[in-house]
């Protein structure tokens, strides 16, 4: 039972990562496109932010994946 929990824990903190990475690249695209921040857009900071949310998208989920299979093998290994 305690395996699930984490297991669903793992499962929506690796899903509001992606989450977070698209909603970042989102504002990202209102800042490019929209009088968000400034007047006419801000093309410059709006392709920025969109990079970001990208990246953030797409690695902070693989690094969570490493982070828990070293914790996992770190409590496989025999005291």
């Amino acid at each position: 039972m305690a395996d699930d929990a984490v297991w669903r824990r793992r499962f929506f903190l690796f899903m509001a990562a992606r989450i977070f990475g698209a909603l970042v690249f989102l504002v990202g695209g209102a800042i490019t496109f929209t009088d968000l921040l400034r007047e006419g857009g801000w093309p410059v900071l709006g392709a920025i932010v969109m990079v970001l949310g990208i990246a953030d998208a797409l690695f902070a989920p693989r690094l969570l994946k490493k982070q828990w299979e070293m914790e996992d093998r770190a409590s496989d290994e025999p005291s």
